[in-house]
């Protein structure tokens, strides 16, 4: 997820870990653009993805599901996951994707792992006061009791995109994207969820000297 206020941090993705990641993966910057005479707009030279929604922070639970739409409109046959992460991280190891991808292959039709990263289990509700963090959302957002992973990175299968798909007019209505993403979520999803601690595969830029990758 990207922005036009913030494409530095996009060419400092390119010019570092985007250009190792593995030959079976392709990435997008995902840029909103409400003056765009489409739905949404592929620059497949640029790696870009142009949305017409708002480019801003409370717009993108808006922004997140308009991506999954647009992948799913045009490349439904050609994907089994999407994965997700914000324009201010850095990859600290290469090799994180292949772990990835042998851990999603090693299981079985029964155990088959729709939706993944740092979990975040919030065992009561209570009232957000990230409006102290970002004044634009309105104060005391309603947080209820779910399992969602953080938005630093998570990826979901084709299946529970679909079924959020499904669920968009609704998630369009939410102020926190990775929250909204796993409280619509079906549960039947989340049921073998993976955890991971992304920690040990990113950073933010704000933290990185753009060291070489391991």
């Amino acid at each position: 997820m990207n922005c036009k206020k913030y494409s530095n941090k996009a060419s400092i993705q390119k010019q570092t870990w985007l250009q190792h990641i593995p030959s079976y993966l392709r990435y997008y910057h995902v840029i909103g653009d409400e003056l765009l005479d489409t739905e949404y707009l592929f620059d497949d030279d640029n790696h870009i993805l142009y949305l017409k929604v708002a480019d801003d922070y409370i717009s993108l639970p808006k922004k997140v599901i308009a991506a999954y739409h647009a992948i799913i409109q045009t490349q439904d046959k050609d994907i089994d996951y999407i994965l997700k992460t914000d324009d201010d991280q850095i990859l600290l190891n290469r090799r994180f994707f292949d772990v990835l991808k042998g851990i999603i292959q090693s299981k079985s039709k029964e155990s088959i792992v729709h939706y993944g990263g740092c979990i975040v289990d919030i065992k009561q509700s209570y009232l957000s006061q990230y409006h102290k963090v970002h004044p634009e959302l309105p104060a005391n957002l309603p947080i209820f009791k779910t399992r969602y992973c953080s938005g630093r990175f998570y990826f979901l299968s084709k299946d529970a995109i679909q079924d959020l798909l499904q669920k968009r007019a609704i998630i369009e209505k939410e102020y926190f994207e990775d929250y909204a993403i796993g409280y619509h979520l079906d549960p039947s999803y989340k049921t073998n969820m993976l955890h991971l601690f992304t920690n040990l595969f990113f950073i933010d830029i704000e933290k990185s000297e753009y060291s070489p990758l391991l």
